[in-house]
This record gives structure tokens, C-alpha cells and sequence, in this order.
């Protein structure tokens, strides 16, 4: 099954890298419906991190990053890159399946083997909770993207210690918009 939802991943990322359209209207297509919902984080993005001490002390500044999030695909997508300060590189491709109602989402990473399959649902509170399908995580990990603001909108990484019971925030970002552009 792994198999295929990477194989079905790949085609994705492929499909969506080879459609093309007028910017203005393939973002406007990312505001409408279901997609609406990632739809709202489109732009560019400043991001201010912390990280829990390990062993639960404090929370401690981490060294930012820039995240780019774009409608790809006419809206048969969402497509974000996200850009440490540090260095590295990551992106996700978001796509919405009506039949389930929840978002099938790739994660790709250069520090990374492979890919990362993640399921997503809003909640009643408009937030986006993630769940990690596979790999496997030890511990078990869930993000949450919370609605934005006008100045911006919070996510939370959360890990579980004791079977999904409970969850604890080990990692946190704010963003805010950035005073660059998209195409930078």
C-alpha cells in the first residue's frame, strides 16, 4: 500500500510541476471550496520558530525561515517551499479529495530519505490538524495550522509520549507576511 501512495505522490508532484496558468487566476482558484483552506496561507511568509527544551525547561528561539505558499495547477493544488535561514529546503503539494473530505499531502526534504505522506482535516475551530501517515513516527507527531489573522497565523508541532492520549508542543512558528515577493 506504501507503494502505491508513493508512486500515486510522484505522479502528483509531476503533474502539478508540468501545469501552468496565469497567476492571478490560479491563485483565485486555490480561494474557492474546499481548497480555501490552505488556500488562505498563499503568500510569502516570514517565519519566527521556538523549540521546547528537551528536557521541558523553556522554550528557546529557533532561526527562522521564509515558507512560500502558491496555488499550482489552476487549483488542482497548493504547493509551499519552505526555507530555512539556516540552510535546507523542504516543500509540501496539498490536494484536496472531496471523497474523504480530508487533504492527501507529500513532504520532500532535502535532509530527508524518501517522502512523507501526511493526511489533513479542518477542524470545527477552522484550524488544520496533519497527521503523519508514513513514515512511521516514534514519537507519534500531529501539526496544527491555525486560521490566520490580520497580521499573520500561528502552527504548532505536537508530539504524543504516551500513545496519542495526550499531546505536548515541542515546536511553534509565527508568520507573518514578508516584505518580499513571491517570485524572489
Amino acid at each position: 500500500m506504501t507503494t502505491i501512495r508513493l508512486a500515486t505522490a510522484v505522479l502528483l508532484i509531476g503533474a502539478a510541476a508540468a501545469a501552468a496558468s496565469d497567476e492571478t487566476s490560479n491563485a483565485n482558484a486555490c480561494m474557492d471550496g474546499p481548497m480555501q483552506q490552505f488556500g488562505r496561507y498563499v503568500g510569502d511568509w516570514q517565519i519566527d520558530d521556538e523549540t521546547l527544551a528537551q528536557d521541558g525547561s523553556g522554550w528557546g528561539p529557533g532561526n527562522g525561515a521564509r515558507w512560500v505558499f502558491e496555488c499550482i495547477g489552476d487549483g488542482t493544488a497548493i504547493q509551499d517551499h519552505w526555507m530555512p535561514k539556516t540552510g535546507g529546503y523542504g516543500t509540501n503539494l496539498r490536494t484536496y479529495n472531496p471523497d474523504t473530505g480530508r487533504w492527501e499531502i507529500v513532504w520532500a526534504a532535502a535532509a530527508q530519505n524518501g517522502l512523507m505522506h501526511i493526511s489533513a482535516e479542518q477542524n470545527d475551530d477552522g484550524a488544520i490538524v496533519m497527521n503523519v501517515l508514513s513514515p512511521d513516527q516514534d514519537p507519534p507527531r500531529r501539526i496544527t495550522f491555525f486560521p490566520p489573522d490580520e497580521s499573520g497565523w500561528d502552527w504548532v508541532m505536537e508530539f504524543s509520549f504516551n500513545g496519542g492520549e495526550t499531546w505536548t508542543a515541542v515546536y511553534r512558528i509565527r508568520a507573518t507576511p514578508s516584505p518580499r515577493s513571491p517570485r524572489d
